[in-house]
């Protein structure tokens, strides 16, 4: 009897089972009718994967509604303005509408946008820049633009003339780029004047007593600009406190000892302490001018720097660094160096302009005051916003004087007959 009713049991689960089941074979079937039906009647949409992707499936209830509109928005903007391409992802952005001025492009580092017709430029980021991977073959509507802040130390291949002419458009160090970054460490004048960190004369001669007249801050050794060998016969004329991982003979506060420190506050008042700091480029190109430079005008000690040949273009005044070009040998730089140590008025000369907040350089004025993107500003766009704006006018611009030659063209044919018309012999 027992067994009876267990089997009966079982049977009674079984056939529930199969109720389930076939409820669920049926509620899909249902679905997935629903599926082919909305596929059929979007069927003869251009984009008819945009369209369901507005209209998900309740199959899915995880998908993010709000996240399907926005991926529907980036597809009405690739289609409806030109693509600006990241071929080398700096951005990191998928997709993005960005405003520049009157006009708009979409930007983006999606490379399924190769072939898109509405793709009109390339943007190219100097670090990552490979000979080996370019969208081939170049089409002659496709503008390509070069950003590059880096010295030729970080790519040397973008600085030989058959590679650096590829690009219709570039923004790097140079003064000759269509967007140049020559003041890219420089936030603006009010720094450079700015008496906040300047050490008084006297008691940076009181100081002396402690502190070597030069300091060198350097944890990057051995760049191509070798500055470290003369570094190194210098400290054999004069003595160096040097605190970076390169030479180092005098130890941080432990504080201050990560590289991260070197913006800090702290690390900046050790520095104002001192007469005379080295500053030199990693690598030597005109126009190359890093914080090295900017530093100790900042904080009220004269550079002694070596680096760009085009130096003396935007220094604050003509007087204002004592640059190691002007002099053959090591022990003339340190000779020249004692002699201002030992003069207080000598030295005096040196911030003068700082002391009366006096900047006389033309082209660094002008140069800061033109310039489309800010150092550290929230209130400006940045170097690469700036950049990317650059390009988009460009190719707004090109293609508006492409509309004109094509409204144009009719007329001049027009005119061309009657020319010909006019021109020919009467019988």
């Amino acid at each position: 009897m027992v067994r009876i009713q267990r089997g009966k049991l079982l049977a009674f689960c079984l056939c529930v089972m199969a109720t389930v089941f076939l409820l669920i074979t049926l509620q899909v079937v249902v679905e997935l009718g629903k599926f082919e039906g909305k596929k059929f009647k979007n069927s003869h949409l251009k984009d008819g994967h945009a369209q369901m992707e507005a209209e998900p499936l309740h199959l899915h209830p995880f998908f993010n509604r709000e996240g399907l509109t926005l991926n529907r928005k980036k597809t009405l903007a690739a289609d409806s303005f030109p693509i600006m391409l990241w071929w080398s992802p700096l951005t990191g952005e998928t997709g993005r509408l960005g405003q520049c001025g009157a006009d708009a492009c979409f930007f983006t580092i999606n490379r399924t946008y190769l072939h898109h017709h509405r793709t009109k430029a390339f943007l190219f980021y100097g670090t990552d820049f490979s000979i080996d991977s370019l969208p081939l073959p170049r089409k002659a509507h496709h503008d390509w633009a070069l950003f590059h802040e880096e010295s030729p130390k970080n790519n040397y291949k973008l600085f030989h003339q058959p590679v650096i002419t590829l690009f219709n458009y570039t923004a790097t160090f140079s003064r000759h780029s269509h967007l140049p970054l020559t003041t890219q460490y420089l936030e603006g004048t009010e720094v450079l004047t700015s008496l906040r960190y300047l050490v008084p004369l006297r008691s940076k001669n009181h100081l002396r007593k402690s502190l070597a007249p030069l300091v060198y801050v350097q944890s990057d050794c051995d760049p191509p600009s070798d500055r470290d060998s003369y570094v190194r016969e210098l400290m054999t004329y004069i003595e160096v406190d040097s605190y970076g991982e390169c030479l180092r003979n005098k130890a941080l506060p432990p504080q201050l000892s990560n590289p991260a420190s070197m913006d800090a506050d702290g690390f900046f008042r050790i520095l104002a302490q001192y007469k005379f700091i080295l500053a030199f480029e990693n690598a030597v190109c005109d126009d190359y001018i890093t914080e090295k430079l900017w530093r100790p005008l900042k904080l009220g000690v004269v550079p002694v720097y070596y680096g760009s040949p085009s130096i003396a273009d935007w220094l604050p005044s003509n007087r204002s660094a004592i640059l190691v070009s002007e002099f053959s040998h090591p022990r003339e730089l340190a000779s020249y160096i004692r002699a201002l140590d030992r003069d207080d008025r000598r030295y005096q000369a040196y911030i003068e302009w700082k002391l009366k907040g006096e900047i006389s350089n033309q082209r660094l004025l002008t140069a800061l005051r033109e310039r489309k993107w800010g150092v550290q500003d929230v209130k400006q766009d940045n170097y690469i916003d700036a950049f990317e704006c650059m390009v988009c006018t460009k190719v707004w611009d090109n293609i508006r004087l492409q509309e004109k030659l094509s409204c144009l063209l009719p007329l001049m044919r027009v005119a061309k007959r009657k020319g010909a018309r006019a021109g020919a012999p009467t019988r």
